[in-house]
């Protein structure tokens, strides 16, 4: 339009030679309209020829110009000569022409308002490649009412295409944050049992055997995640002594050489080669642990994984060819000694809760065991408390026996109710380690759960600090805490 008001030159031909606007529709403004087809044309209607145009308002003329005398319209179907020359069929009493506008619509009427817009969510028809590019937008619930209908009625006769959308939803299932991205604990257990459900191994590893096969691997998956400069990270050891907590200074790599030395006791019970001299070196934990810290010249390194490793991969397989007679093999610690099942389950205990602190020194996440190996190692302990009950008493440190009963007899006990992951009831004969415990004869019951009394028998908390449901017998409740404490070492 030029600066006057007066359309330029050629306007009309523009106007009929433009394209025609696309009426109003979804949300899908990320389709390429260009690819979708048209929908067809409908037919001329009766009321105009096929060339018209829309009336144009033609422009004013200037001053001292004569008007135009305005066209005459043209007569069209339904319409006599009387309403061409403006008869009385032209006005508002004229019979409506079929098809066509109401009185009130001519009349301005409410009627004459144009149809409000909808959205419908019928399938519209789209191409194969537009329907397939929409499948990601369709998984995350981005499309409109009616891509949504296209697309859904699209997979029901498109095989690769429905596939896409199922990876794609399963894909999207993943985006969601709310829970752990931490492997689930019990994830290695689950696929080791699938294969050899398929197929069994031929020497299949000891089932007590089992929790040290699998704290050995996640400890050692753990190193394998961390940096050189990780394993020189200082990392504080805590154990319970003297009825006191104490603690030691080392590194993540002296831990890995501490346990390295303590197996060293189950590598001589089976016949193998003690990291240490085994006639020389002496049998308790802690004096071996000081022996092979002394005797390293330089500060260990990460170097000192791959024996450790080594050494833990010999047990399992020495273990699983030895047969079942092997379990019951003496290992002794010096001042006491254990079957080889229960030092192994010992060792795996070990293994977790320094396995625990290394990755308290490198921020790393780390569960606790499988529910199964757990109960077992709780178990260990529950067996070993009358015992240290027997030691302590002995030593002053716990209250007198009270009612002694013949060996084998029921005693009285301590009911110890374990809650949560790996829990259970154990019976603590509170007299005599040749007592039985028994329901019956239960005078006390302590409440822990599952991985604090963990922590308890380890030395990380103290009798004290232990978040303990007790009622019964306050002296007996005191004595098997501080038992379960005095369990702890280096």
């Amino acid at each position: 339009m030029s600066g006057d008001g007066r359309e330029s030159e050629g306007g009309e031909e523009e106007v009929r030679g433009a394209r025609r606007i696309p009426g109003p529709r979804g949300a899908a403004d990320d389709l390429d309209l260009a690819s979708v087809p048209l929908p067809p044309l409908p037919p001329p209607g009766g009321t105009a020829p096929d060339e018209a145009v829309p009336e144009q308002s033609a422009p004013k003329p200037e001053r001292d110009e004569p008007e135009p005398p305005a066209a005459e319209p043209a007569p069209g179907p339904g319409l006599g000569p009387e309403a061409a020359d403006g008869g009385p069929e032209a006005g508002s009493g004229a019979e409506p022409v079929p098809g066509g506008p109401g009185p009130e619509v001519a009349d301005g009427g409410p009627e004459a308002r144009p149809p409000e817009l909808f959205v419908s969510s019928a399938p519209v028809d789209l191409p194969h490649q537009v329907l397939k590019a929409l499948l990601g937008a369709w998984a995350l619930s981005a499309c409109s009412a009616e891509e949504t209908a296209a697309v859904e009625d699209h997979l029901t006769g498109c095989a690769p295409c429905a596939d896409e959308a199922l990876r794609l939803r399963d894909a999207v299932g993943l985006l969601h944050t709310d829970g752990s991205l931490d492997l689930d604990p019990t994830l290695r257990t689950r696929v080791l049992d699938g294969c050899f459900g398929r197929r069994p191994a031929r020497i299949p590893v000891p089932e007590w055997a089992a929790p040290y096969d699998a704290e050995t691997a996640r400890l050692d998956a753990l190193l394998r995640d961390i940096g050189d400069s990780e394993w020189h990270a200082p990392v504080r050891l805590q154990w319970f002594e003297e009825e006191r907590q104490v603690s030691r200074r080392t590194t993540v790599a002296g831990v890995i050489g501490h346990l390295m030395a303590v197996d060293g006791l189950l590598s001589a019970a089976l016949g193998l080669d003690d990291p240490l001299d085994g006639r020389k070196a002496p049998l308790d934990p802690t004096e071996r642990t000081e022996t092979y810290w002394s005797a390293t010249r330089r500060p260990p390194t990460r170097a000192v994984r791959e024996p450790w490793r080594a050494q833990s991969h010999e047990l399992i397989r020495t273990a699983s060819f030895a047969g079942r007679n092997v379990a019951e093999t003496s290992v002794s610690y010096g001042a006491f000694a254990l079957p080889l099942q229960d030092a192994a389950l010992d060792r795996a205990f070990e293994c977790w809760v320094h396995g625990g602190d290394i990755a308290d020194a490198v921020d790393y996440p780390y569960p606790a065991p499988s529910a199964a190996h757990l109960h077992r190692m709780i178990d260990l302990a529950a067996r070993m408390l009358p015992g240290a009950l027997a030691g302590r008493r002995g030593a002053g440190l716990a209250g007198p026996a009270k009612d002694l009963v013949p060996a084998g007899a029921p005693g009285r006990s301590l009911h110890l109710e374990i809650e949560g992951h790996g829990g259970g009831d154990w019976y603590i004969a509170l007299d005599s380690p040749a007592a039985v415990g028994a329901p019956e004869r239960a005078v006390a019951q302590v409440a822990l759960d599952g991985v604090e009394f963990c922590w308890l028998v380890a030395g990380h908390i103290s009798p004290v600090e232990a978040a303990a449901g007790q009622e019964g017998d306050r002296e007996a409740i005191r004595d098997v805490l501080f038992a379960a404490a005095s369990l702890s070492r280096l």
